[in-house]
């Protein structure tokens, strides 16, 4: 069967870009110049509008541009707008700002008939010119933002926010992007990494913005989206390293004080630990088991959707991650705590209701009473989320 010709699509989001937007449109056209010169590659250039009011549309066109109107305000739905209104084989996207020339997405585009899904530039591989970063954004926010990236998800992309991107329309379909505003970027970007696709990386270069205004980007509002957005699709470090750490807090000081018998205070190196302390160790005890059941949910989900690959410790634990085992673990667990309250509460009978100093065992019983309810009812949700079923391995 005869293949079609592969195509591009260059899109532009685009509000109130008067000022910038012909000369955008004309270097993306003379981007598609080269590509068809090069490698037969013909193409377009979309503009897509977010409702502009200083005739934009109309500059667009008249430079060869075709306008796609998007009703939903945001970076991420403009972009969207634009990218499912053409069939083309790969897809552009840049700013309309002059802050990116759009030639150098050129060999972006030969990335991907290399066998890359996803191209990104980097500035900090390129060039910056003066006036085009504000200094707390070039030495702070990007290398700070870009390198909880790295540690996070374990990637070597050194420009997470770049704004020049290529990406294939079969990719750009698969990553099921949903993001409006300008978390959009992020989400690409995280989406990609989870999922293992072949992400290149090229040299671009960053010009001062020529429109003459402020940009719509607000440099702490966007980077903190970016960040949070990063925390939510990172369960490991938002939920379950937080709670083996309040686990092991919680343990050791319960089995402090445990080990201690009686005694009002127990020492451990100079630090003198009491019955309030019995307090604030079950609730660590608590909250740990509570935070790890939320990031056993947002995996189990993250493998659902599809929008993560699992880990082969994933795979073994879903392995044995069935509906039975969470409730038998959450009965044992309740059962233990009870025998424990009963078993102080006969001895406080057999003593003829004498003086009781039991709470650390009191303390302990309750905890365990509760988290055992915690992981019982667990079990039910991990299954609703796994697609109403009971053995969980099924997800993947």
């Amino acid at each position: 069967m005869h293949q079609k010709p592969a195509t591009v699509a260059f899109v532009l989001p685009c509000l109130n870009e008067a000022a910038t937007i012909e000369w955008c449109v004309r270097r993306a056209g003379d981007a598609i110049g080269q590509l068809e010169a090069k490698h037969g590659i013909s193409g377009e250039v979309i503009v897509a509008d977010n409702g502009s009011t200083d005739g934009s549309q109309a500059l667009a066109e008249a430079c060869g541009a075709r306008v796609v109107a998007v009703a939903q305000r945001g970076y991420g739905a403009a972009l969207k707008g634009g990218f499912d209104a053409t069939p083309a084989t790969y897809l552009v996207m840049g700013d309309s700002d002059c802050s990116y020339d759009f030639l150098e997405a050129v060999p972006m585009i030969e990335k991907l008939i290399q066998g890359a899904d996803f191209c990104i530039g980097s500035r900090f591989k390129g060039e910056i010119k003066p006036g085009a970063m504000p200094w707390k954004n070039r030495y702070i926010g990007n290398p700070v933002l870009s390198g909880i990236l790295r540690l996070l998800f374990r990637t070597n992309i050194s420009d997470a926010h770049c704004g020049i991107r290529a990406i294939t329309n079969d990719t750009y379909k698969r990553l099921n992007l949903s993001s409006s505003g300008m978390e959009f970027a992020s989400e690409m970007v995280l989406k990609s990494v989870l999922r293992n696709l072949e992400i290149a990386e090229v040299p671009v270069t960053l010009s001062p913005d020529k429109r003459g205004r402020a940009p719509h980007l607000n440099p702490w509002r966007d980077g903190l989206r970016h960040l949070i957005y990063m925390l939510l699709l990172s369960p490991t470090y938002l939920f379950l390293l937080p709670a083996a750490a309040m686990f092991v807090f919680g343990v050791f000081v319960l089995g402090v004080l445990l080990a201690s018998g009686t005694s009002i205070m127990a020492d451990v190196g100079g630090l003198q630990f009491g019955n309030h302390w019995a307090v604030v160790a079950s609730a660590s005890l608590i909250m740990s088991v509570q935070t790890a059941l939320m990031g056993v949910f947002a995996l189990v989900y993250s493998y659902r959707e599809g929008f993560r690959q699992p880990t082969a410790r994933a795979k073994f634990f879903l392995k044995y991650s069935r509906l039975e085992y969470w409730l038998g673990t959450g009965l044992f667990l309740i059962l233990a705590g009870l025998i424990w309250a009963v078993s102080i509460t006969v001895n406080w009978i057999s003593a003829d209701f004498g003086a009781l100093n039991e709470i650390r065992g009191l303390i302990v019983g309750a905890t365990l009473v509760i988290t055992g309810t915690q992981i019982f009812f667990a079990g039910f949700l991990i299954s609703i989320v796994a697609g109403h079923r009971s053995t969980h391995s099924k997800v993947l």
